[in-house]
Order: structure tokens, then C-alpha cells, then sequence
């Protein structure tokens, strides 16, 4: 019994001080880097504009050559509203099932996209969730591709770009949209935009050379962002540049870190896929497998500061008279399990899985996903998806709570024995112990059979809480009631006494009806055993049920109300056992002792 004590209290202070240490330490330092980033870029946008003032006729430097280019406009943001940027260049009119937007024909870039099946909160008027912007945007977000080239090919297709639109002007997954670009060294070149009916694009390339000679260009992809999410990171999920190529396999740069490297550049690759992730968003470029490329994450703080993640190819050459064509896929929208996994695999992106972070027990993550997801299937809920996936993962680890509990059991049995060898030998610590393994020996007594089932339940739960934090389907799914998003916390408040009082409350007194209902039922569950002896244990066990309440009211509501669940079916199944085992169950006289009136010394 005093091992369990201690295991239980091993892992819940784990707990506390992991939670402590994002909420008082990675928090505070990522807002303060986040902060200082802006504070350096509002600088160097202030000493650009005197510049630019002392200097009229001073621009951006051109690329080096060989180098993907420079963002125009990226430099400069305009006080117009999104509208307003939009309306300030033409462009082709994307619509589809599952996205709407535009194409920029300055730079043929993606840079207008919003995701029709997703909103910013659940209120029903929510505005849609806006994911790609114009580069003149505070929150400037795109996909380009382009070519590099040199003074025997000329001008060749960059961000500055302006394309003609050939036949049809909108971009549906029954209507690719061609665009055309001829330049004074006889090179022509035409694009061709195709999308499926959710997330991926196709960007097909064709270059005729009708020049007299020979000319040899390279084929760019990049994915550029120059604000970052507007809610901190945590170390449970990663956010930033990411990417699967080469030998190196995945890559991934949280934007503190690319600020840090300024440049990463793995080894070349024929296959894989690199761009920028968010939680639930993500923004890709597949580059052909037909030509080598360069992969390359990077900051660059060459005007305004941006985070991007390009590749390069190496030269194409393309002979007098002939033509070549060059294929490159972008993905841009929700990471939706299914339709990822089917991605990868139908259009063979070498583990494109990787986009969404299943963390380092994704051989327990997936499987869970999975499990919810076809629960939910059948019934409809995700809330009710988890409360079964709880009682399958009670039923699998059942025959090891069986033996947990029945070693419990027969532990109390024997509690008066070991209370007697502590008196016994209370100032020799090595011959009590020899005592206690010779009476777990003789009542065949496994002192750490309580502690299993408990340590093969933390990864599932990390793994749930996983799965509850990262996937999309999770997002804005509802329970019942007062519960609207799974993947929120529990937004009533014992405070305000559950919104009967009209008050904002500080996010610490955010203590919800479920995180309520899970520390009472772990309050109950920890008073199925005997008090703990010790004082210091004692304290802790009862302190701990009002710890986790306060601690578990800002995780998912899901989360919270798994470990409701648990518990219970956790107090149910232990009841039983002990029944069955003839130990006596601990819960009512531990209450009573709890609330009984105690003596006063005079008494």
C-alpha cells in the first residue's frame, strides 16, 4: 500500500510541476520572444522607411544570382483592409467544395484562400476561417511558384510577374485555369492550376523554347508567412517550418528557432515536401520528382521579416524549338486525418502523414484517433465516442486492474501485520524491510501490482490528451449542453456561480462543472483506500483531488471528462473486487472520519 502512495504521488507531483512549468516558464518566455520579435521588426521597418527617404531611388537589393527572389510588395503593408488588397490586383476566382478565394495574376500566387467548412469559433455567425492573405497584409501568407533563370533565358516567371488568363477565369475541380507568359527571349510559358475538391492544388508548367538557342532555368516553390500564430505554442504540438526530405527526413523549425538559425538547408532531394504548419492548418509545397532540388527553411529580415520554407531545383534545360514541363503540388487547408493519410498514399508524398504531430507515442495516438473516430461513426458524438473508447480501454487493461486490486485487497488484509513489523521495528529501516518482504513472500503479496495498470494508463492518457489537442476533428465538436467544443476547456465557472453572474472571470477561476465533477470522483476514488499513516501522504491525498481540479479546468473538456469517467468506472470496478476479495471498502468510514467533528485537546 505504501508503494502505490508513493507511485501516485510520484506521478501526480510529475504532473503539477510539467503543468507549472509551461504555464510560469515556456508561456512568459515565448510571449517575450514573440514581443521582442515585433518590437526588432517595427525597428527595421522604421530604419528602412528613413532610408528609403534619404534615398528615393534606392530599392530592394536583387537576388543573388541563382537565388529564389525577393517578395515584392512583402516589404510594404498597407493600411487597406483585406478587401481593399484584394481589389488592388486581378485575379482568377477560386471555388470548390471546401475552399474559396482567388489567384493573384501578379506572381500567379495563391494568396487568397479561405476554408468553407471551418469558422473561428462555433457561434453560428462566425466568419470563415481566413487562411492564406495578401502579402500586404499584416498577417501576409502565400504559395508562389516560379522559375530562376539568367541572362540567356531572360525574364522568366517571378513574384512580379503579371500572367494573362487563357479561356476559362475560375478555378473549379471540374475546370483547370491556364495562364500564359511570353518574354523577349522567345520563352513562353504556361501555367495550369488544377484542384481537387478539398485541399491540394496542381501546378503544372510548361516552357516552349522558340528561341535559337538552348536555355537552361531552375523551378522555385515557397511558402512564405510574415506574422506568426496569434496563441503561443506549446511543447505538445509543434507549429512552424516544416518539411520531409532527403536523407534527412522530417524537419521541423518552431519559429523561435528559425529566428535563432536565420537558415537551415538539408542535403538534396528527389522527393518529399516542405512548408509551414499551424495547429490545425498547414500550408505545403510538393516539388516534381523529376528533378533534384534544394530544400531550405529560413528567416530573412531583408525588409520585413518573414518565415519561409522554399526549395530550389536544378537546372531544366530546354533545347531551341523543344519545350519542357515541370509539375509541382501545393497543399493548402484543414489536416484532416483521413484526407491527409489519403494523399500520401494516392498521390505517393513520401510520409506526408508527418504533417499532422502525432507526438512520440503516435503508435498509441493513432490507434486512438482511429478508435474515436469510428466510434463516432456509429454514434454520432465524439463526446460519447470517448466515453466508450474509456470503457474499451478499461476492458483491455482489465485483467491487470483485476490483479491491481485484488493485491490491494489483500493488502489491507494484512495491514495490521505491517503496522506491527513498523513498530516492531521502528529504529532499524533494514530489518523492517526485511520483515515486509518476508510477509509479502508469505501471503504472496506483489506490493508493485497496484502500480501497473497505472503506469501503462499514462501514455493513454497523453495519448487522448494528444489526440484531443492536435486533430481537427476534435475542433468545435460538440457534447452536450453547455459543452460546444470537446477541444475547449469547460467554459462555466464555479465562480460565477456556472454564468448566473454576469462577470469575467481571470483564467485561474475557470473551474468548470466537469473539472468539478473529476475532482469529486477522484476525491472518491483516492477515499476508497485507508488514510495514509503518515501525515505529510495524508495531506497530499487530500490536497491533490483540489490540485488537479484547479489544474485540469484549462485541458480540453474531453480530456476532463475521460478522467471523470475513468474514475468512475474506476470506483465501480474497484468496489467490486474488493468485495469479492472480502476486504472492506474504505469510502464511507473515511468520509465520516473526514467530516466527524474532532475532539478538542480539553476533551
Amino acid at each position: 500500500m505504501e508503494n502505490n502512495r508513493n507511485f501516485f504521488i510520484t506521478i501526480a507531483l510529475s504532473v503539477l510541476i510539467l503543468t507549472l512549468w509551461q504555464v510560469f516558464y515556456m508561456n512568459p518566455r515565448v510571449e517575450a520572444q514573440r514581443e521582442a520579435a515585433r518590437v526588432e521588426q517595427q525597428r527595421v521597418e522604421e530604419q528602412k522607411k528613413a532610408a528609403e527617404a534619404a534615398n528615393p531611388g534606392a530599392g530592394t537589393p536583387a537576388p543573388a544570382p541563382g537565388a529564389i527572389p525577393n517578395a515584392p510588395g512583402g516589404d510594404t503593408v498597407t493600411a487597406a483592409g483585406r478587401d481593399q488588397a484584394l481589389a488592388a490586383s486581378k485575379r482568377v476566382k477560386i471555388d470548390t467544395p471546401s475552399l474559396e478565394g482567388s489567384i493573384n495574376l501578379t506572381g500567379a500566387r495563391l494568396d487568397d484562400l479561405k476554408l468553407k467548412h471551418y469558422t473561428e469559433t462555433v457561434d453560428k455567425n462566425s466568419p470563415e476561417i481566413e487562411l492564406l492573405n495578401p502579402s500586404t497584409l499584416p498577417t501576409g501568407y502565400f504559395a508562389e511558384i516560379g522559375f530562376v533563370g539568367n541572362d540567356k533565358t531572360g525574364t522568366v516567371p517571378g513574384a512580379d510577374t503579371v500572367w494573362s488568363i487563357e479561356g476559362n477565369p475560375t478555378l473549379t475541380p471540374s475546370t483547370p485555369v491556364t495562364l500564359t507568359y511570353t518574354n523577349d527571349k522567345g520563352l513562353t510559358f504556361k501555367r495550369t492550376f488544377s484542384v481537387d475538391g478539398d485541399y491540394m492544388f496542381t501546378v503544372s508548367d510548361t516552357v516552349q523554347n522558340a528561341g535559337s538557342s538552348a536555355v537552361s532555368l531552375s523551378n522555385y516553390g515557397r511558402v512564405t508567412r510574415y506574422d506568426k500564430p496569434a496563441v503561443a505554442s506549446t511543447y505538445v504540438l509543434h507549429e512552424g517550418l516544416i518539411g520531409f526530405t532527403g536523407a534527412e527526413g522530417l524537419q521541423e523549425h518552431k519559429y523561435a528557432s528559425i529566428e535563432k538559425d536565420k537558415e537551415v538547408k538539408p542535403g538534396k532531394s528527389t522527393d518529399g515536401w516542405l512548408g509551414i504548419t499551424d495547429k490545425y492548418w498547414a500550408v505545403t509545397v510538393v516539388p516534381s520528382e523529376k528533378q533534384p532540388f534544394q530544400p531550405r527553411f529560413g528567416y530573412f529580415v531583408d525588409g520585413r521579416h518573414r518565415y519561409q520554407s522554399d526549395f530550389l531545383t536544378d537546372p531544366i534545360n530546354v533545347d531551341a524549338g523543344q519545350s519542357a514541363t515541370v509539375e509541382t503540388e501545393v497543399f493548402a487547408g484543414a489536416k484532416e486525418v483521413a484526407k491527409i493519410n489519403a494523399y500520401a498514399e494516392d498521390r505517393h508524398i513520401k510520409r506526408f502523414d508527418l504533417l499532422i504531430d502525432w507526438g512520440w507515442f503516435h503508435f498509441i495516438t493513432k490507434p486512438m484517433f482511429w478508435l474515436i473516430d469510428t466510434l463516432y461513426k456509429f454514434l454520432g458524438n465524439f463526446g460519447l465516442a470517448i466515453l466508450a473508447t474509456t470503457v474499451i480501454v478499461k476492458a483491455i487493461f482489465f485483467p491487470l486492474a483485476n490483479k491491481s486490486y485484488a493485491s490491494m485487497a489483500n493488502m489491507k488484509k494484512v495491514q495490521p501485520k505491517m503496522l506491527e513489523i513498523r513498530e516492531k521495528y521502528a529504529d532499524d529501516k533494514m530489518k523492517q524491510q526485511q520483515a515486509m518482504m518476508e510477509l509479502y513472500k508469505t501471503e504472496k503479496i506483489n506490493p508493485l501490482a497496484g502500480c501497473w495498470p497505472v503506469a501503462l494508463q499514462i501514455p493513454v492518457f497523453f495519448s487522448l490528451y494528444k489526440v484531443l489537442y492536435i486533430t481537427i476533428e476534435m475542433r468545435h465538436a460538440p457534447f452536450f449542453g453547455w459543452i460546444q467544443d470537446l477541444a475547449a476547456p469547460d467554459p462555466t465557472s464555479l465562480f460565477n456561480l456556472f454564468g448566473l453572474i454576469p462577470v469575467t472571470l481571470p483564467h485561474m477561476l475557470m473551474i468548470g462543472v466537469w473539472p468539478l465533477i473529476m475532482g469529486v470522483t477522484m476525491f472518491l476514488q483516492m477515499r476508497m483506500n485507508p488514510t495514509p499513516p503518515d501525515p505529510t501522504q495524508a495531506a497530499i491525498f487530500t490536497w491533490m483531488p483540489i490540485i488537479f481540479t484547479f489544474m485540469m479546468a484549462g485541458f480540453p473538456a474531453g480530456l476532463v471528462i475521460y478522467w471523470a469517467w475513468n474514475n468512475t468506472l474506476s470506483i465501480l470496478q474497484q468496489g467490486v473486487i474488493m468485495k469479492r476479495q472480502g476486504a472492506k471498502i474504505e469510502l464511507w468510514d473515511n468520509l465520516v472520519a473526514l467530516f466527524r467533528k474532532k475532539p478538542s485537546p480539553a476533551e
